[in-house]
């Protein structure tokens, strides 16, 4: 049936996006886009915008939801400032491979290129950071382009894309159609490379699996554990991407990212063979690219991809496959190879590096992150999600706690300070009756601390945990390495944190010794609100394995 009833351009993106499955958004408004404003009134009941505090903000709630959803995270932001502060999230994204839309006020078509205020060139500005950047000009072509978007997002590597939307284009007239609900394909893995894979597996005394990237469907996660754990084959995360195989599964060995233990270091290194599974060969991920020789590793490399453009972009596969993370995962289930000697106690000594890294030193000053981090793994429900920015804090989340087969990890590939409020924000937004966790440092919480007022008006409600050693953290350890001592530019003044929850309606805690923290998490568990959590840090406890005169030392 057809539907060819006069609308605005506003309302056909709208109706568009609706018809494309979309349900919220995030974004901050601007009287360039007012007509998508009024649009969204006619879905109601059924769109959801969350008002967020600032474009960086509500660009990395879209990412965020994108992470969490393998589905498009929207944003709408306007033009100028609005999109630039957006930047922010449309990198995350790239970095990520995370499905997400862009949409940007923009000024009118009479007055493109005359430098109108705040203009700017969209699809000029944001071509290196996208996937794809476009604008609209004509309201007829709304439902292709936003279909063609929704598309790009979704399809091989998957990526941000931009939209700019004329303000005049917006309120012109047109009797198209509304796109509606697209089909995105995804490759799969011919029965002759896979019988290949198998003869290349067989002769492999030391193989290892390394899996990563977006679009994973929780019955492809466990196909590959049981073809790694039917094989021996020890399963490695890509960087920040260690929710998508159960880590108590006795075939994961940990992750492969910043911070990378020197056992995770062999590993990689005495492979012979790497069976990458929909990841991209990142600098964290091969040790800034010290783990392998480019182009060609040491060890065969079996690579899949739903990106033909991401295999053999940095390494020479001996075995390339296009294929998607699903399809490969499905192709793998029930593989079983010969077996060498000498593979089981690969595959277990594996297990055992990555379970004895689980365990920290003790830590200086009043507060020991180890034995606070132990106890926060025991009180997470199964599906718990957690969230982080970027900083060492967050060794924390992805060193020293297991992520179980429905619990979920939204952190920055990006390393973008301010990612975890936001993304706790998204996530809380897509289900509120789950248990959402962040971590943040005081210096990376106070790039996106204003968004506790999205929160606070949209009924969303995480638990904040602020790891406060008054210190640019990360920093301050790459500096007193390099100039021992010699402190600038790192050091952090706070606000008092508690009276700040209380402010935004939230339940508040400070705690400056171990010994307290148990009872004030608890605390902030059964606050009916969202909750924030201090925790006051001795700076000299700088990152999980090492301390400032630790640095200090070595560097004389």
């Amino acid at each position: 049936m057809t539907d060819s009833r006069i609308r605005t351009g506003g309302q056909l993106l709208m109706d568009s996006l609706v018809g494309l499955g979309a349900s919220k958004a995030f974004g901050v408004p601007g009287e360039s886009y007012l007509a998508v404003l009024d649009a969204m009134v006619d879905h109601a009941n059924s769109f959801d915008l969350v008002l967020c505090r600032q474009e960086g903000g509500a660009a990395y709630m879209a990412a965020g939801w994108a992470k969490l959803t393998g589905q498009p995270g929207l944003c709408f932001v306007t033009r100028g400032p609005g999109a630039t502060n957006a930047a922010v999230g449309i990198h995350t994204a790239m970095q990520d491979s995370l499905p997400m839309i862009l949409f940007v006020g923009q000024v009118g078509t009479d007055v493109i290129g005359r430098e109108a205020f705040q203009e700017v060139d969209y699809p000029a500005f944001f071509g290196p950071l996208a996937k794809w950047a476009v604008q609209i000009d004509h309201a007829d072509r709304v439902p292709e382009i936003v279909s063609r978007a929704w598309t790009v997002a979704l399809s091989g590597r998957p990526g941000p894309v931009v939209v700019a939307l004329p303000e005049d284009m917006l309120v012109a007239t047109s009797t198209a159609e509304p796109c509606h609900a697209v089909t995105i394909p995804e490759p799969a893995p011919a029965a002759a490379d896979i019988s290949a894979l198998q003869d290349v597996l067989a002769g492999a005394a030391r193989p290892v699996v390394i899996v990563g990237g977006t679009r994973w469907q929780k019955d492809s996660a466990r196909a590959i554990e049981r073809f790694a754990m039917a094989n021996e084959i020890p399963v490695v995360a890509a960087f920040r991407f260690h929710d998508i195989i159960d880590n108590h599964c006795p075939a994961y060995a940990g992750d492969a990212g910043v911070g990378m233990n020197a056992s995770m270091k062999t590993l990689l290194r005495d492979a012979d063979l790497i069976i990458a599974v929909n990841i991209r060969f990142g600098e964290a991920t091969t040790d800034g690219y010290t783990l392998f020789d480019a182009p060609k590793m040491a060890a065969k490399l079996v690579h899949s991809h739903a990106s033909d453009d991401e295999i053999g972009k940095i390494y020479v596969a001996d075995l390339p496959l296009h294929a998607g993370p699903n399809r490969m995962a499905a192709a793998l289930d029930n593989l079983v190879a010969d077996r060498p000697a000498g593979r089981a106690g690969w595959y277990a000594d594996a297990r055992t590096a990555y379970l004895e890294s689980l365990v920290p030193p003790p830590q200086p000053g009043d507060v020991d992150m180890g034995i606070i981090t132990a106890q926060i793994q025991a009180r997470l429900p199964a599906d718990a999600i957690i969230t982080h920015g970027a900083g060492n804090f967050s060794i924390w989340a992805n060193k020293f706690m297991q992520y179980g087969r429905d619990q979920r990890l939204l952190g920055p590939q990006s390393g973008s300070m301010g990612f975890g409020l936001p993304a706790a924000l998204a996530a809380k937004a897509h289900d509120s009756g789950r248990f959402v966790l962040c971590f943040a440092g005081d210096g990376d919480f106070q790039m996106n601390g204003a968004e506790l007022g999205t929160a606070l008006q949209a009924g969303l409600h995480p638990v904040i945990l602020i790891l406060n050693n008054s210190s640019y953290g990360t920093i301050r350890m790459h500096q007193e390495r390099a100039y021992p001592a010699r402190i600038s530019g790192t050091e952090i003044v706070n606000p008092d944190y508690v009276a700040l929850a209380g402010a935004y309606g939230f339940h508040g805690e400070r705690v400056t010794r171990t010994d307290d923290f148990a009872a004030a998490f608890e605390r902030a568990l059964d606050a009916a609100t969202g909750a924030i959590v201090e925790i006051v840090i001795d700076t000299e406890a700088i990152a999980p394995r090492t301390t400032i005169s630790a640095l200090r030392e070595a560097a004389t």
